[in-house]
């Protein structure tokens, strides 16, 4: 009896190995996170779960899709954000613990001051994640004068702050503050006083970007079908549900930093899963759901605000009174808001469901009207297979003797 070996070669061993490489780094950066918080005397459950949220999703998902994919950039890029952002918290872990408790006394802490800005080309990064999915391909040459556009924007924020970076430490003027940031970079002198300014412009611009690159996922998704528009599926609704992590974390609320935080894992997870052409039961009722929820939260959010503020400051209400009306106000708003926006998300998004409440309210319209029940039997059996789709649909009836 004969028989084959199948063997891989070298081109297709050297990308498994530099992926699982690459996770494992990544994986062993997160657990360092809790002895180095320990060390910095800094709450470690927050610390680690940072890491977590962002490190693991990024491990698992790049590691799988460049194993899979080892052509499709997405993969490598996953791997490189999360090593950039647990990388950048370890180290500034580490600057804390040198330069705020033991004034300079631990080994190699300008290394750990060098890689904390490691953030900065991590956030630019991550974008292009969007951008380039699920093939890591652009579409026109338009696209690609769009993506050199940002890169040349984004590397406006590593490039100001590794300016100033390496500057403190050749100068020997490292000064760390409580966020792990060093003073020069949060505060510049009056000749650095252009950085300042640098980080906001240019993140600004970088939303902009952010904004363009989802809508020419929504409108390739409106224009797409079959596999291609379940893969869209997965982008939109892991984008959505990391919008509204990240409206949470901006609520300044405990509980809610703690959700959020985690939920900045869907993106990642989206991707991977939209890559990998996996698809979940239901997806459309869950893009909908979280994407109404997250406009419904948006909204409501500057809602609040705008009453707060206009009670405040143009009416000069006592400001508990103000809260209190603004949270009554938002709180009525809510459910006639969900309903118009749940149907409109609906509309484009989960159409198959928009168009069975249709029929469904048809249905219901006609049947106060009808006398015939043959007629009844046979519209209802209509309405079920047009909204549920069965295999098989059969009604029936008991008649009273």
């Amino acid at each position: 009896m004969t028989g084959e070996v199948a063997t891989r070669g070298p081109r297709q061993v050297f990308p498994e190995s530099l992926a699982a490489l690459g996770a494992g780094v990544i994986l062993l950066l997160v657990a360092a996170a809790v002895p180095l918080a320990i060390l910095a005397h800094q709450n470690p459950v927050a610390d680690a779960g940072s890491s977590i949220a962002i490190g693991v999703p990024c491990a698992a998902v790049g590691y799988v899709v460049a194993r899979r994919q080892p052509r499709n950039p997405l993969g490598w890029f996953m791997i490189a954000v999360g090593a950039g952002f647990v990388l950048a918290n370890d180290a500034g872990l580490y600057s804390i613990a040198d330069y705020r408790l033991h004034h300079g006394g631990l080994p190699l802490g300008w290394v750990a001051v060098l890689l904390q800005p490691l953030w900065a080309p991590a956030v630019v990064l991550y974008p292009l994640v969007i951008l380039l999915f699920p093939d890591g391909r652009l579409p026109s040459l338009r696209w690609r004068v769009v993506m050199w556009s940002y890169l040349a924007v984004g590397a406006l924020l590593p490039a100001g702050v590794y300016l100033v970076t390496v500057s403190t430490i050749v100068r020997h003027r490292i000064q760390v503050l409580a966020n792990s940031d060093l003073a020069a970079v949060d505060h510049p002198s009056h000749r650095q006083i252009w950085l300042s300014a640098l980080p906001r412009v240019t993140i600004l611009l970088l939303v902009v970007f952010l904004v363009a690159f989802l809508g020419r996922q929504i409108a390739s998704y409106r224009h797409s079908s079959g596999e291609r528009r379940q893969q869209l599926k997965w982008l939109l609704s892991g984008a959505a549900t990391f919008v509204a992590a990240l409206t949470m974390l901006l609520s300044n609320v405990p509980v809610l930093n703690a959700i959020g935080g985690f939920g900045t894992m869907a993106l990642p997870v989206g991707i991977g899963v939209g890559i990998l052409k996996y698809r979940l039961y239901e997806i459309d009722r869950l893009i909908s759901r979280t994407l109404a929820y997250a406009i419904v939260t948006g909204l409501l959010i500057g809602v609040y605000a705008g009453l707060v503020l206009l009670a405040t400051r143009v009416l000069s209400v006592h400001s508990q009174v103000a809260v209190a009306a603004s949270t009554l106000a938002a709180a009525a708003l809510f459910s006639p808001l969900r309903r118009r926006v749940q149907r409109w998300v609906d509309r484009r998004f989960n159409r198959a469901r928009y168009d069975a409440d249709r029929t469904v309210a048809a249905f219901a319209a006609r049947l106060k009207d009808a006398l015939d029940l043959d007629a009844v039997r046979g519209d209802l059996a209509d309405v079920v297979q047009a909204a549920l789709e069965p295999a098989h649909v059969s009604v029936w009836v008991r008649r009273r003797e």
